[in-house]
């Protein structure tokens, strides 16, 4: 049993072997039922009891959904606690605390007493939380020691059975786009993903959806089912103004509606959705709200890491790693100036990765595709992923194993006044999110 200690530099070695454990959490266990999960909140204490949860599943934008969500709250004075997945660098990441990464003091804490009761269920002959089901307690039991009033919870994957939809009575529920992605575990079809991410809606729970042609009427029947109001936010329920070097302006597209303007510091068209996703659950929390100017200085000040994030001038990483956001991101830079244009890419085995690749190469008039591994047993050999960019591209096509070594690859060729854009996965990503050096590893 590892031993808590204050002293900072014991903290820091046990911080280590607690990441240690947990990442070696999928060696020896497998996906528990929400009974189990219930269990498991039930011994850390039911800290979700007396807090007002907002619960966000979706394909993709769920994470900039939550941080726009709890910027409006920060700016409300309201004390919050938000859980989301996955991780660049550090697995505090996962738990912030008013917007702030917990820190390894407080992760060690949760760490220790979510190891207890795991401890204390195994001998009861119940299995061992999944690595998702354990940082879901920790990040519980953190906000309950916090005594935050609020908690965003996103979903890992899916949402019916997803660890977090053990929470049965939020205070609204927020289903972002839906595409496929996960087909093995979700299903093969929007139609039959968008029932599992529907899971999470409740008996007169409020829910805000994001309009699609396969889904919305999947959502919309779950919700009458359960009584619970639907609030659709299609591409009609917006007008993009603006997209500047740096930000986007929109406003709302009704007449009656008593918002104007909003700016965005981002250059993701699809953002403009995922803010008035984030502004309807709002509004359905605080329905007499006066001070609109508040959550409009909020959302324009919100960054959410990873996401058309301008990382070093004239270099975005983008963490699309879908076809839908692939197209999506395509979407955002056909609107951009007629600078060179570089792309920096690789993936995982697990996405549709050859899908994603016929999507880039058909929508982006790119001028030099640098491509890299990922140093995961996942990852793809970078020359097998520049084999299928030549299938669909006659443009230059060029390989550097090393992240290091791409990066300053695709710097040199995008020259002093172009574009360097990097995506294909999360982890990549991470991967230039700690070469930038924004943050130590865990």
């Amino acid at each position: 049993m590892i031993q808590w200690t204050t002293d900072k530099v014991v903290v820091q070695m046990n911080k280590e072997k607690a990441v240690s454990y947990i990442s070696g959490i999928p060696k020896f266990t497998t996906k528990n039922s929400l009974g189990h999960t219930r269990e498991f909140l039930a011994r850390l204490g039911n800290p979700e009891k007396g807090r007002k949860i907002i619960h966000v599943a979706g394909t993709n934008g769920k994470g900039s959904v939550c941080a726009y969500m709890q910027a409006v709250l920060l700016a409300k004075g309201k004390r919050t606690g938000m859980f989301t997945s996955p991780h660049l660098i550090r697995m505090n990441e996962r738990i912030k605390i008013d917007g702030e990464d917990i820190s390894d003091d407080a992760f060690l804490r949760a760490f220790m007493e979510t190891l207890r009761v795991t401890e204390e269920m195994k001998s009861d002959g119940i299995a061992h939380p999944t690595y998702f089901e354990f940082l879901f307690g920790m990040a519980m039991y953190s906000f309950a020691v916090a005594d935050v009033e609020y908690i965003i919870l996103e979903t890992g994957i899916g949402g019916r059975l997803d660890a977090t939809n053990a929470v049965k009575e939020p205070a609204v529920t927020v289903i972002t786009s839906i595409s496929l992605d996960h087909t093995d575990i979700l299903g093969e079809s929007v139609k039959e993903i968008a029932e599992e991410k529907a899971g999470i809606i409740k008996p007169y729970v409020p829910v805000v959806f994001a309009d699609g042609a396969e889904s919305t009427q999947v959502i919309e029947r779950t919700a009458a089912n359960k009584k619970a109001s639907c609030i659709k936010i299609s591409k009609n329920a917006y007008e993009i103004l603006k997209i500047g070097n740096k930000y986007i302006d929109f406003s709302t597209a009704s007449a009656y509606d008593r918002y104007t303007t909003w700016k965005l510091n981002n250059i993701g068209i699809y953002q403009a959705e995922n803010a008035m996703l984030a502004i309807k659950a709002m509004e359905c929390l605080f329905p007499e709200e006066d001070n609109l100017d508040l959550w409009r200085e909020a959302l324009q000040n919100t960054v959410w890491r990873g996401r058309m994030e301008e990382i070093f001038p004239g270099v975005i990483i983008d963490g699309a790693h879908n076809i839908a956001a692939v197209e999506a991101f395509a979407n955002s830079i056909e609107q951009r100036d007629g600078r060179k244009c570089v792309i920096l890419f690789s993936a995982v085995r697990d996405k549709k990765y050859k899908e994603m690749i016929e999507c880039l190469c058909r929508k982006v008039k790119a001028d030099a595709y640098i491509i890299t591994e990922i140093k995961d047993v996942r990852g793809i050999e970078a020359e097998a992923i520049a084999e299928v960019f030549r299938q669909y591209t006659e443009t230059e096509v060029l390989v550097e194993k090393e992240i290091q070594s791409a990066f300053w690859k695709a710097l040199e060729r995008r020259g002093s006044d172009g574009r360097l854009y990097c995506l294909g996965s999360l982890y990549l990503v991470g991967m230039l999110e700690e070469l930038k050096g924004g943050s130590n590893n865990a």
